[in-house]
């Protein structure tokens, strides 16, 4: 997945603004205690990020 439409589904899910709050300060421990953007700039790759906000965030079954 590219981080292209890795942030389009993030804006989809959350709405544009709630999007880059929620990626920026919320940390999550499936994800090591880091926020979204922590886990991207260390090196996860997009989709398993994806994952894992899908996962735990209710993520309709038409943006996974």
């Amino acid at each position: 997945m590219r981080l292209t439409e890795f942030w389009r589904r993030m804006h989809e899910h959350f709405g544009e603004a709630y999007a880059e709050s929620f990626a920026q300060d919320h940390l999550m421990s499936e994800l090591g205690g880091r926020t979204v953007r922590q886990a991207l700039a260390d090196g996860w790759e997009a989709k398993d990020v994806w994952k894992v906000v899908c996962r735990t965030q209710g993520v309709s079954a038409l943006l996974r």
